[in-house]
């Protein structure tokens, strides 16, 4: 069932921009994800469907950033309540069909990046709310998730993509993935200093991966088709400077469709809203706001539906929606986007980076 929690309030002056969305805009938004929330705090991709870790975690800083905090606070308490021993969370878990025991996943893969999100999203809560009873309660969890994580990172610092639902290691890394892995440790590290429990193990292993995302392309599977192998280094804080900026434009002609929003690969004539919203926000990270807005300027324009939420993609040579799916963590990328340009503390902080630890630089390592 859906949760039915009291209506989502008008807490969303800082998920307007000029152009973009309106405050009744963004409030229809988050009542859309409000509306898939379960009742036990799980939000899947949209009713009927599956979570996943990674999605479930952006769709909850997506209502912490419209001041939802009871209801990102019920989204963290399930991933507590169905972490496994190991530390780690399945690929996918259905939204109850008939017929499918409640919460029994549908994919036993063990994948990295959707274990790491937690620790973005437990430090996004925290700055949202200063609830340090919440991030003395979720530590374990963060702990957990890192040490499974950590624990299928390779001599050259990436990290491998999943444990197969067998419980054999894929070693394969992804550069997207560890990208946003990258990010987590950092949020976790951010939480343990704010604890004063040293982690030293993980500033290490936070340099040695950063080290690798910016040195070192062949630890990595070539999937360079993938725009999110492009923007994610940027987003998640890894390539920053000149480095970014030459990144970002080598690859702009390849991905962009100017007035449309960014190709999901490349050269396939779809473009996809949860990308183009991570790009906005990745240009923001980069201090181009202007080039931000715009493109988020297209995907409301494109991908906004009549109830607020956001289509998955568009292939614009069919001039067709597809898929026919209107998913919480595409509105979620967008409300992030939105918040991180408006000047939500918790959305910069986490994304912004600036403030963030670093871990132990072996940028001065082969």
């Amino acid at each position: 069932m859906t949760a039915r929690g009291p209506r989502p309030g008008p807490r969303t002056e800082r998920l307007t921009l000029p152009g973009v969305l309106t405050a009744d805009e963004a409030l229809r938004t988050v009542e859309g994800i409000a509306a898939v929330q379960r009742a036990d705090g799980a939000i899947p991709w949209f009713r009927g469907h599956h979570l996943d870790p990674w999605d479930h975690v952006e769709a909850a800083m997506a209502l912490d950033a419209a001041g939802e905090h009871e209801r990102a606070e019920a989204a963290y308490r399930w991933l507590a309540a169905h972490q496994n021993p190991d530390g780690s969370w399945y690929a996918a878990y259905p939204d109850t069909p008939a017929g499918v025991a409640a919460d029994a996943p549908t994919d036993r893969a063990r994948e990295t990046n959707f274990c790491a999100y937690v620790a973005v999203g437990v430090w996004h809560h925290y700055l949202a709310t200063g609830d340090d009873t919440f991030l003395d309660r979720m530590w374990p969890t963060v702990v957990a998730a890192v040490e499974f994580v950590l624990g299928l990172q390779q001599s050259g610092g990436q990290i491998g993509w999943r444990r197969k639902a067998d419980g054999t290691v894929d070693p394969d890394a992804l550069l997207t993935g560890s990208s946003s892995i990258y990010q987590a440790l950092r949020c976790a590290l951010a939480i343990a200093e704010h604890r004063e429990d040293p982690q030293p193990d993980w500033e290490l292993s936070a340099g040695v991966l950063g080290h690798a995302i910016r040195h070192h392309p062949e630890r990595f599977l070539d999937k360079n088709r993938y725009s999110m192998d492009w923007y994610y280094p940027v987003l998640a804080g890894a390539l920053t400077g000149p480095a970014a900026t030459a990144r970002i434009k080598e690859g702009w002609d390849r991905f962009v469709v100017p007035g449309l929003g960014i190709r999901c690969v490349a050269p396939n004539p779809w473009v996809t809203g949860g990308e183009s919203c991570e790009l906005a926000l990745a240009l923001w990270v980069m201090g181009e706001s202007d080039r931000a807005v715009e493109i988020l300027r297209w995907i409301q324009r494109r991908l906004r539906a009549d109830d607020g939420m956001y289509w998955t993609g568009y292939v614009y040579e069919d001039d067709a929606i597809w898929p026919e799916e209107r998913t919480t963590w595409t509105a979620g990328s967008l409300l992030l986007a939105v918040a991180a340009l408006g000047g939500d503390e918790a959305t910069t902080a986490v994304f912004g980076g600036e403030h963030l630890p670093r871990g132990l630089d072996s940028d001065c390592c082969g």
